[in-house]
C-alpha cells in the first residue's frame, strides 16, 4: 500500500515544521534536526543517528560554509546538486511523506529556503556483520562468503558473480509501517518475463504493517497453501548457489534484514541439491547425491517400515533379527513417538543453549535417550538404532524446511501403520505422493520432472551431470534461451 502523498507547503518554515512533527524529533532521541544557515539561506537537515555517515555530512557542511549567496544563482537546486554537493547518490522530490519514508530508511533530507524541492543525500550506513560461511550450507572446498542482513551487500555479492548486462535488480518496499526494502533479482534475457511480472505484482499487493520475519512473512503472503508443510521456495545464504539458479532462469527475492535469499520457483528436488556435489568431480558428486537420497528416503520410511516388520510377522525366519529382541515396558508405537518428541526437544534445546554448553547437552542427551532409557526398559535397543538412522537422514537433508516437513510425514506414516497395518502403510504413502503431486510452486508441478515426466531432467536429478554437458536450462522455467 502506497503512502498518501503530501505536496510541499508554500513556505520553508511550514515544510520544516511538518517534518519536525511527523518524524517525532522532540520525542525520539535518535531523530536529528539541524537548523543551519549557509550562503544567506536557511537550511535544515533531517537524519537518523546511526544511519548517517558523519564524515560525509561533515564534509558537505564544510563546503557549504564556503559558499557565497551569488554561488547559488540563478538556479540554486541545480547548483547544489551538480556543483556543490560532492556525493554520488543524490536525489530530490516534492513529496513530504515520501521524504519521511526515505529519512527513516537512512538517507538525509536537506531543505533549503527558496528551493521548492527537498534534496536527498543517500549517505547512509547500516550496522552489518562481515560475510561469513553459512552454517547450514557448508562445503569442504569453495567460497566462504555468505549473505548478510543488509540488502545492498547482498545485491553486491550477487553482482560479483553475475556480471551480466541483463541482470536486473528491481526495488520496491513492502509493509505499511516497516517500509522494508525488497529486491527482485533476475536475468532479463533468460527469466520468463510473465513470471517476473506476476511475482512483482504479488509483492506489490501485500498489505501488512511490516515484515517481522522478513522472507518467511513474504513467503506466507505469496506462496499460498498455508497449511502445506513443504516449502515452495528454496532458501540459500550462498551467493554462488543463488548465481547458479539465476543462470537457469530462476527469480530471486532479496529482503533487507535477512541473510536468506528466496529462490523461486523451487520443486521438491531443488531442496535436495547441495553445493558440495558440484565442488567435487562428477563421479564423486553423483555418489554424494545418491548417498543423500538414500539418507532422505531412510528418514521418511525406515521407522514405519521397521514397525510394520516388527508387529506383522512379515519377515522370513532368517530375518527375525530385525524385530526387537526384548520388548520395552511400553508399546512399540509409543516408544517411537516418545523418541520423536525427545529428538525435537533436543533440537530445540541445542538452539537455545549457549555454544559453550553444547557438548554437555549432547552428553546428557546421549545418556538419557540411549543407555539409561534402554537399561530402564523404556526403549529397546532396536528403537534407538533405527531412530538414530532416521535422525541422521533428517540432518543429511540439505533443506532445513524440507527436513521438518519430512519429519511430520514420518510421524504420520508411523501412526497410520500402527492403526491399520500394511494397508495403512501403503495408503499413507499413496496419500503422501498424491499430496505432493497436487502441490505447486508458483504454478509449477512440485514433483517435476517426475510428474510430469521429463527423461533428460529426471536423469540430471539423480545423476550429477558434468557441468560441460549440462547446457540446457530447465524447461519448466520457460527460459527465453533454453538451449544455451
Amino acid at each position: 500500500m502506497e503512502t498518501k502523498k503530501q505536496p510541499l507547503f508554500p513556505t520553508y518554515q511550514e515544510n520544516v515544521d511538518y517534518l519536525h512533527k511527523q518524524l517525532g524529533v522532540d520525542e525520539s532521541f535518535d531523530v536529528i534536526h539541524l537548523n543551519l544557515e549557509y550562503a544567506g539561506r536557511k537550511m535544515s537537515l533531517f537524519l537518523i543517528d546511526g544511519f548517517a555517515k558523519d564524515k560525509i555530512l561533515h564534509y558537505v557542511m564544510k563546503l557549504f560554509s564556503q559558499l557565497e549567496p551569488k554561488d547559488l544563482e540563478p538556479d540554486p537546486l541545480k547548483k547544489l546538486i551538480k556543483t556543490y554537493i560532492p556525493y554520488i547518490e543524490l536525489g530530490h522530490n516534492k513529496d513530504l511523506n515520501k521524504t519521511i519514508d526515505l529519512v527513516l530508511g537512512g538517507p538525509t533530507a536537506l531543505i533549503v529556503e527558496g528551493i521548492d524541492e527537498i534534496i536527498m543525500i543517500d549517505a547512509r550506513t547500516y550496522p552489518v556483520r562481515a560475510p561469513a560461511e553459512p552454517d547450514l550450507e557448508r562445503v569442504v572446498r569453495g567460497s566462504r562468503d555468505g549473505y548478510v542482513e543488509t540488502i545492498v551487500f547482498n545485491t553486491a555479492l550477487t553482482r560479483r558473480r553475475v556480471r551480466d548486462k541483463s541482470l536486473r535488480m528491481e526495488y520496491l518496499q513492502v509493509g505499511r509501517r516497516s517500509k522494508t526494502d525488497v529486491a527482485i533479482c533476475y536475468i532479463s534475457e533468460i527469466a520468463d518475463t510473465e513470471r517476473v511480472k506476476k511475482l512483482k505484482k504479488s509483492l506489490e499487493m501485500i498489505d501488512t504493517d511490516g515484515l517481522p520475519m522478513a522472507e518467511k512473512t513474504i513467503e506466507e503472503f505469496i506462496s499460498g497453501r498455508h497449511w502445506n508443510p513443504y516449502p515452495t521456495v528454496r532458501y540459500t545464504e550462498r551467493p554462488d548457489t543463488a548465481a547458479a539458479h539465476l543462470f537457469e532462469g530462476h527469480i530471486l527475492i532479496i529482503i533487507d534484514g535477512s541473510p536468506s535469499v528466496m529462490i523461486t520457483p523451487a520443486t521438491y528436488w531443488h531442496h535436495l541439491q547441495h553445493a558440495e556435489e558440484y565442488r567435487q568431480k562428477p563421479l564423486v558428486g553423483a555418489y554424494l547425491r545418491m548417498v543423500r537420497f538414500i539418507a532422505v528416503i531412510a528418514s521418511i520410511f525406515i521407522l514405519p517400515l521397521y514397525y510394520l516388520f516388527s508387529t506383522q510377522n512379515l519377515l522370513p525366519a532368517n530375518l527375525d533379527f530385525i524385530g526387537p529382541a526384548e520388548a520395552g515396558t511400553i508399546p512399540l508405537i509409543l516408544q517411537f513417538l516418545i523418541a520423536e518428541l525427545g529428538i525435537d526437544m533436543l533440537r530445540m534445546a541445542s538452539i537455545h543453549v549457549p555454544s559453550s554448553l553444547g557438548t554437555a547437552l549432547g552428553l546428557v542427551a546421549a545418556v538419557l535417550m540411549g543407555q539409561v532409557a534402554v537399561e530402564v526398559g523404556v526403549f529397546s535397543n532396536e528403537v534407538v538404532l533405527y531412530l538414530a538412522v532416521a535422525a541422521i537422514g533428517t540432518y543429511a537433508t540439505p533443506s532445513y524446511e524440507l527436513s521438518l516437513a519430512n519429519r511430520l510425514v514420518r510421524i504420520f506414516l508411523l501412526v497410520v501403520t500402527a492403526a491399520f497395518g500394511v494397508i495403512g502403510y501403503v495408503v499413507g504413502i499413496t496419500l503422501w505422493i498424491l499430496y505432493l503431486v497436487r502441490t505447486k510452486s508458483y504454478e509449477i508441478a512440485y514433483l517435476w520432472p517426475f510428474l510430469p515426466f521429463s527423461y533428460r531432467a529426471f536423469r540430471d536429478i539423480f545423476i550429477r551431470t558434468p557441468i560441460p554437458l549440462k547446457n540446457r536450462r530447465p524447461t519448466f522455467l520457460n527460459p527465453q534461451d533454453p538451449d544455451k
